[in-house]
């Protein structure tokens, strides 16, 4: 009966993740409520994932990302790009490497966080597309998360669970071997193959052409015997217009953000966004007249005093689920938010209303001035890459020195990772890399709840026997219990759940049967537990099977079909070579 209620409780977990109606750490509350309230675990088991060691670990690695980053010691890594020459696919080659080599030891969607600006640079300088870069440097950032045991929280949650299930464990560098054998292939496949899959399709001129701002933007002007001159826009009410919103006053000269206390003056020039039906309802009833005449010539944003900017919500945003009214940093409350762009749809009207997804790429019109509060503002990524030059730090060596101490120490076995992850945590904030509340900021929550709601699950599933249940129906269908097939069975399976559903819930869900089916075959576990961990880390075929995906998905403008035509052959790429390598590292 216990396994029968695990496994609906499997089912409807999958169904919600899939359905994306909830947030994963959400869905993970229910299922560890669901385990409480049904007696399948104890209210002591239940908390235990919470204080496991791959979710102190994770949280740990949260805030040595942040002091790299903060630092700019990931930054200046990543100058490698700078030096690259003119060639396309060298280019290539370099992103790719630079990722791997710093996901290798850092929190992915943090490198790709800092590497995403660079490398647009770095491609725009070189006259190469960015849609040529930004898919292949998110596939690389999970080629190089699995060669190393804190590459990738993944690979910390696996290692937990399988410690629980009565296995040793692994090493800091125990997954290197196979790993960097997927790196080279990886990198190759995407010199040899995936260039010519990728798309090229022509890049805007400009931020105003990416976002299809023509059709939305429009000046108007102020006439002098107008009821709007001396009124401030409070007194004007211009939430009558719900689908117009005011982006700009062009004064002269000057240019000015919209204030709700400004005051009009005649001849003011008012750059509105909106739809045309919308605009021209403004301009009759209000009597403005459309600055330049009739023709609408197309309205230059950019002017002394104020910037477009191009921003991305990374995973770890404190934005994500909220609206732009919501956002408690003060610089977006001053700015004018002209588009959203989400998964190949732009947005332009009643953006104050839109919740913010990961991945969300935002155009913004702010003052000069606020361009340094925008660089240091965690929740969001500036991409446009002109203004945000590289700048060193006279803390980024003291950062990486932190950051190669704990992985010196955990390698060595001196210190388990746990420990050595938060100390290293603790000497970014004492040596004043990061402040401890933007040490706290850097860590994801979502993540860490995922982690501990699910944790219990695994326990769960082998305890209860379901695991055994599904892997006894399994070798059934098995030629005589071949441990080969069985592994490219776990393989496969393990990465196809991962495009659809979060990865660590996938390696929750997949562990415990990898335990089982050892056990049951008689071999070796550490095999199949390293094919959970890989399948589990590397998603290439969907934008939404990981979150640096996600990240690179509108900033490239590209397709979903994109994803589906370079990384199904790269996932089938990466089965076929684990299945023969695994084994050959970690025998049965």
């Amino acid at each position: 009966m216990e396994a029968l209620l695990v496994g609906l409780i499997c089912l409807a977990a999958i169904a919600l993740f899939v359905s994306e109606r909830m947030a994963p750490d959400i869905v993970a509350l229910l299922v560890l409520c669901a385990l409480v309230v049904l007696d399948l675990v104890k209210p002591g088991e239940a908390m235990g994932g919470f204080a496991s060691a791959a979710t102190i670990t994770v949280g740990a690695m949260f805030v040595l990302a942040a002091g790299l980053r903060d630092t700019g010691a990931l930054r200046w890594l990543a100058q490698l790009l700078a030096v690259v020459g003119t060639n396309g696919p060298l280019l290539l080659v370099a992103t790719m490497l630079v990722a791997a080599g710093i996901s290798a030891f850092i929190n992915n969607t943090a490198a790709v966080a800092v590497l995403i600006p660079v490398v647009l640079a770095a491609a725009h300088r070189r006259g190469v597309s960015a849609q040529k870069l930004l898919l292949p440097l998110s596939y690389a950032s999970q080629f190089g998360g699995v060669c190393t045991l804190i590459g990738t929280s993944t690979n910390l949650l696996v290692n937990s669970l399988a410690i629980g299930g009565g296995f040793v464990g692994f090493g800091m560098f125990d997954f290197a071997p196979v790993g960097l054998l997927l790196v080279l292939c990886g990198t190759g496949y995407m010199i040899l193959v995936g260039w010519f899959l990728l798309p090229n399709r022509p890049v805007p001129e400009s931020l105003e052409d990416a976002y299809a701002l023509r059709d939305y933007v429009c000046a108007m002007a102020v006439p002098p015997d107008t009821p709007w001159v001396g009124k401030t826009l409070e007194q004007l009410n211009l939430s009558r217009y719900p689908n117009v919103a005011l982006v700009e006053i062009i004064r002269g000269d000057s240019r000015l953000l919209p204030d709700r206390v400004t005051g009009l003056r005649a001849l003011d020039v008012l750059v509105f966004e909106g739809g045309a039906q919308a605009l021209l309802e403004v301009a009759s009833r209000e009597h403005l007249t459309l600055a330049g005449g009739d023709d609408r010539k197309p309205v230059v944003l950019e002017g002394p005093g104020l910037q477009l900017l191009e921003v991305l919500v990374p995973p770890n945003s404190r934005g994500v689920g909220r609206t732009l009214a919501q956002v408690e940093a003060s610089w977006i409350k001053r700015a004018s938010v002209l588009a959203i762009a989400r998964r190949g749809d732009i947005r332009h009207e009643q953006l104050g209303t839109v919740p913010l997804r990961v991945g969300d790429a935002l155009l913004l019109l702010v003052g000069a001035d606020e361009l340094a509060a925008v660089r240091d503002d965690g929740d969001f990524i500036l991409l446009s890459a002109r203004h945000d030059p590289l700048t060193h730090h006279r803390k980024a060596p003291l950062a990486l020195a932190i950051v190669a101490s704990v992985i010196a120490f955990a390698a060595a076995g001196w210190l388990p990772v746990e420990i050595a992850a938060v100390l290293g945590g603790v000497a970014m904030v004492l040596s004043q890399c990061i402040t401890s509340d933007r040490a706290y900021r850097a860590i994801d929550l979502r993540v860490l709840v995922l982690l501990g709601a699910m944790l219990p699950l695994g326990l769960v599933l082998e305890r209860s026997g379901a695991a055994r249940a599904l892997v006894d129906g399994t070798l059934r269908l098995m030629p005589q219990g071949d441990p080969i097939v069985a592994l490219a069975l776990i393989y496969l399976v393990t990465a196809a759940l991962t495009e659809v559903v979060s990865n660590n819930a996938t390696a929750v869900l997949m562990t415990p049967i990898a335990l089982v089916l050892a056990s049951q075959l008689g071999v070796s576990s550490a095999p199949f537990l390293v094919a959970v961990a890989f399948a589990a880390s590397t998603s290439f075929s969907t934008p939404i099977g990981y979150q640096t995906n996600t990240m690179v998905y509108a900033t490239g403008n590209y397709a979903f079909r994109d994803f589906l035509k370079v990384g199904m052959p790269l996932n089938l790429l990466f089965w076929v070579v684990s299945v023969w390598a695994i084994p050959h590292w970690f025998p049965f």
